[in-house]
């Protein structure tokens, strides 16, 4: 009798659990089918700790009558600690290869145009980061050039906030005095990215699970984002990011991610250990490069 009870207990567990996620799918827009379950429940066991809700379903019934905790929830979900130049050793291999190689690829012809996408771009500091590697790196050349970051993501006040480019010390605590003495306006304890900046950075909504296509990008950045993600979507993912790049483009992801499925035999490795990898071919680093 008592394994009965356990039994339909689980029953009713897993179908409120089923119905939360479909709640959430349709009215907060975020895709929760492909996350790892044991991740998904530990962000979700947040907002049941801190509404006192017991039980999933005493969880959906709270969604149902209080709209302000559906905003909540979608913070929850998409919460990400992030800041300026984070893993220093990933971008000193970015700022004294990759880019460089992806300048020296465009010739010397004018107008020259380079496109680099910031996937889940959260609140904009990795797309932000990567421009203003691009401006130290070109100097005066950077008007030769139609440099376009485009950072992506579903959560709506993570790309607010990327948008307007301000940010607290917690964000700051990476990014060289003199970059933000170059590229900041600080105003008491808040630094405002300068317009220089702006003007190479997109952030649009984008789902890159259910979400179009994107290609023709000459580098993808997609860090710590598809560790949460179950295998199958994150080999689709692999493929469509290789997909998604120039020929001798390159893709870079976290350090705790592992390429998986096809894209693992179509990549190669241009720095195993920084998760860095180059489309079609192993780029070779040569001097010279600032000759743009």
């Amino acid at each position: 009798m008592m394994l009965k009870a356990a039994e339909t207990k689980t029953a009713k567990e897993d179908a409120d659990f089923a119905l939360l996620k479909s709640i959430i799918k349709t009215r907060l827009g975020f895709n929760c089918e492909y996350y790892k379950n044991s991740h998904f429940r530990r962000r979700i066991d947040v907002r049941l700790r801190a509404t006192g809700s017991k039980s999933f379903g005493e969880y959906v019934q709270l969604l149902e009558k209080d709209p302000d905790e559906c905003a909540v929830l979608l913070e929850t979900l998409t919460v990400n600690v992030t800041n300026f130049f984070r893993n220093s050793e990933v971008y000193d291999i970015i700022e004294k290869e990759v880019l460089p190689s992806v300048i020296r690829s465009k010739g010397t012809g004018l107008n020259r145009s380079i496109k680099v996408w910031s996937a889940g771009c959260s609140i904009g500091v990795e797309a932000y980061s990567i421009a203003m590697l691009f401006h130290h790196i070109l100097g005066n050349n950077i008007e030769k050039y139609n440099i376009i970051i485009t950072g992506t993501d579903i959560d709506k006040a993570s790309l607010l906030h990327a948008r307007n480019g301000i940010y607290t010390d917690t964000e700051m605590k990476d990014v060289r005095p003199a970059f933000i003495n170059r590229y900041f306006v600080r105003e008491g304890n808040r630094y405002h990215i300068n317009d220089e900046l702006k003007k190479m950075t997109r952030f649009r909504s984008h789902d890159m699970i259910s979400g179009p296509r994107m290609n023709g990008f000459d580098v993808i950045f997609c860090r710590n984002v598809t560790i949460y993600f179950e295998k199958e979507l994150q080999e689709k993912l692999y493929m469509d990011f290789y997909n998604g790049l120039n020929d001798n483009g390159f893709f870079v992801m976290g350090k705790t991610e592992t390429l998986i499925g096809p894209s693992k035999d179509l990549f190669n490795a241009y720095d195993a250990k920084e998760r860095i990898y180059s489309k079609n071919h192993e780029v070779k680093t040569s001097p010279g490069w600032k000759n743009c």
